[in-house]
């Protein structure tokens, strides 16, 4: 597939650029259209089809997720971080926990406001969230839609965990209203009254991903090719056309197929180049090409051909914890599941492949809440979150602080502990305090580390909120009548005589119990914890920003990158500022507003 010449060139097969290229293909079929994709092909694998494998995707030996280790960090308790970023066609939404949790609208006109992007409100951008969904929870949901390609639905099983959860918070968290649609994208702080939302096809029970949805459903047009285990290494220019971007060098990615020889090929496209390789990738090709900061680029020996000191800044995650806790052993969880057990896997395999229901068809996430604390809980939080409350969160109601739910199975490596049934509280920061970087260290190596710091806890605001939601989580968990105890290794560590002390044999206490009281050195013990233990939520975003260029952006509003022509980003990397949510929602939004800028400058009709 050397040399070859189309009309558009999109360089990444994730979320994002699935959509453009299946929107666009379908749209025009006479649009030859090329998906160059680092990672493997996914079609009709169990791993990704099946949503209860999700977690597979982050071991050691996984081939669908790339790993980045951020800088060190006195933060993270002298530790360095590491964020696991999709590598595969469809990139997050083949690999991720497959939860349907939409930002907030303001999110949404912060970018068109603050940012001065016009079109990108929550005004223009609800009808592309309702474009790529089949809402299949409820019927007659205006801000939802019922014929898009992705189907929405509660998964194939409502475990007793995640209803006892929601017993426990109707009777012990009268602070809070329930909801019966948290994803209306116009409020938050109600617990789902029914089990959470997720992107699985309550029809077939399958994972709504992007490939299998957007792409390998075209297999007849000849006119959509898609090359993956390939890296996009630079962008070609013709300086005679006003440094238009016409083309790409591509190599093999012999870590995901060994068979493929070592060689640069190079494509070119007559019309446009998308870049779309997420909040890592898409920086980094850009800064191989010569687009970037002139300091970084210069020591590289990498000629400038535009200076952007924007690229690869402005990186942006959100930060959790998944606290574990013993269950009764009568429990359905997906701990058997992740284990590997034969038995269980093909008992769920079985009524997956019958009828679309069971544990197979499930993410183990239940239940939970966006969360905002009441004037009573600020005061709990402290005075470190003041400053932060009063200038970012007071004046826009409908962004939660943080995400707090239920996941009936133990997260983490299951061959470190005992072989029994846990379920875990997990909360992440929707907006943490903090933005980071990530840069190219090579001019020519696509897999040389990058030098990367995504800053996490290096705000008090950002402990102090984890620290609360740590707190609000156990008083939640200790009532409900399948608790166990706490899993010891997996909180923190509290002072001898501590009353806030874990234990592994504990019973339920009852609902009008009085909450743990933690003193000064108890919070201490749990700061700690969190440093030791807190990880990324692989929601990275914001390193090719769509802001002016004087304000550290990479592209306008209509995903041009500044300075050349030809040459569009479109993905996470182009968010100004964060979303109070799971990513994918976002990315699927963006997909779906890039496809139809391009259509209308392409001049492809009936988009």
């Amino acid at each position: 597939m050397s040399n070859m010449i189309v009309d558009v060139i999109v360089a990444g097969g994730g979320t994002a650029g699935g959509v453009i290229a299946g929107r666009l293909a379908a749209a025009d079929p006479t649009l030859s259209i090329l998906v160059i994709e680092a990672g493997p092909p996914t079609y009709e694998d169990l791993a990704h089809v099946q949503p209860a494998r999700y977690l597979t995707h982050l071991l050691p030996e996984s081939k669908t997720v790339k790993l980045y280790a951020g800088k060190y960090s006195e933060a993270l308790g002298g530790r360095t971080p590491i964020v696991p970023c999709g590598q595969c066609l469809g990139g997050g939404s083949s690999v991720n926990f497959a939860m349907y949790a939409r930002a907030s609208a303001s999110d949404y006109d912060d970018w068109e406001s603050i940012y001065d992007n016009p079109g990108w409100g929550s005004r223009d951008l609800l009808p592309l969230l309702r474009k790529t969904e089949t809402y299949q929870a409820q019927e007659g949901k205006p801000n939802h839609g019922y014929s898009g390609p992705l189907g929405v639905s509660y998964g194939g099983q409502f475990t007793n965990l995640g209803q006892q959860w929601l017993g426990v918070a109707t009777q012990y968290d009268k602070e809070r209203t329930f909801t019966d649609d948290p994803n209306g994208l116009y409020s938050c702080n109600s617990y789902g009254s029914l089990t959470i939302h997720r992107w699985i096809n309550a029809r077939t029970g399958r994972r709504s991903d992007v490939p299998h949805n957007y792409l390998y459903n075209q297999a007849e047009n000849k006119n959509l090719k898609i090359l993956t285990s390939h890296h996009v290494k630079r962008i070609i220019f013709e300086y005679e056309r006003n440094k238009r971007a016409v083309g790409i060098e591509y190599i093999p990615n012999i870590s995901v197929n060994q068979e493929l020889l070592p060689q640069v090929h190079t494509a070119h496209a007559r019309r446009l180049i998308v870049v779309s390789a997420g909040a890592f990738g898409s920086p980094a090709i850009l800064e191989r090409s010569g687009i970037g900061s002139p300091s970084i680029l210069k020591k590289l020996e990498i000629d400038v051909k535009v200076d952007l000191p924007g690229v690869g800044q402005n990186y942006q995650d959100h930060n959790v914890l998944f606290t574990p806790y013993l269950a009764d052993d009568n429990e359905d969880t997906l701990d058997s599941i992740l284990r590997g057990e034969p038995a269980e896997i093909e008992k769920w395999s079985t009524q997956w492949l019958k009828d679309g229901t069971g544990l197979m068809a499930h993410n183990g996430i239940d239940a939970g809440i966006k969360i905002r604390p009441s004037e009573r809980e600020l005061g709990t939080i402290g005075p470190e979150f003041e400053k932060r409350w009063a200038s970012f969160y007071a004046n826009a109601p409908d962004k939660p602080v943080m995400f707090l739910g239920i996941l009936a199975m133990y997260v983490g490596d299951h061959s470190t502990v005992p072989d029994r049934k846990y379920f875990c509280m997990d909360y992440f920061l929707d907006y943490p305090a903090t933005v980071g970087y990530v840069h190219i260290t090579s001019a020519d190596d696509v897999n040389a580390p990058p030098d990367f710091d995504p800053n996490f806890l290096s705000s008090p605001d950002d402990l102090a909120l984890l620290r609360w939601g740590y707190k609000h989580g156990r008083e939640l968990s200790r009532r409900m009548p399948s608790y166990r105890g706490e899993y010891p290794p997996g909180h923190p560590v509290f002072p001898e005589g501590s009353l806030a002390a874990c234990r592994a044999d504990r019973r339920p206490v009852e609902i009008n119990d009085p909450d743990i009281q933690y003193t000064a050195k108890d919070d201490k013990a749990i700061d700690e914890h969190i440093r030791k233990v807190v990880m990324t939520t692989w929601h990275s975003l914001g390193t090719c920003a769509m802001k002016q260029r004087e304000a550290g952006g990479v592209v306008d509003s209509h995903l041009n990158v500044y300075g050349v022509e030809g040459l569009k980003v479109a993905d996470l990397s182009i968010a100004p500022s964060n979303v109070g949510a799971n990513t994918y929602s976002t990315a699927l939004v963006i997909g779906e507003k890039a496809a139809q800028i391009i259509a209308n400058e392409l001049g492809v009709d009936d988009f």
